[in-house]
């Protein structure tokens, strides 16, 4: 169930997804949250949320696969990161 904290929290996500900085995190990170986000659970969106937290480089070179991603980002999500079909420019 999405509760309106909810609702608020994946809002200020997907701002914070979509204005990294740099023109590559914004689309590797903003086409993730809008390819993915729905649906997310509490679980997920913390994760999403420390995602967030990290670096742009640090989590270009996860997604690249050029640098191992710390044990607390391992599953899923990240393997669907990794994946980079959901870029769309």
């Amino acid at each position: 169930m999405i509760t309106p904290g909810h609702s608020t929290r994946l809002a200020r996500a997907k701002f914070r997804a979509w204005h990294r900085g740099t023109r590559e995190a914004d689309y590797t990170i903003g086409c993730y949250f809008d390819a993915f986000h729905q649906g997310w659970d509490e679980a997920q969106l913390v994760w999403f949320e420390k995602l967030l937290d990290a670096e742009d480089v640090d989590i270009l070179a996860w997604a690249l696969g050029t640098a191992e991603a710390p044990a607390e980002f391992h599953g899923p999500q990240l393997e669907a990161l990794r994946k980079l079909d959901y870029v769309r420019i």
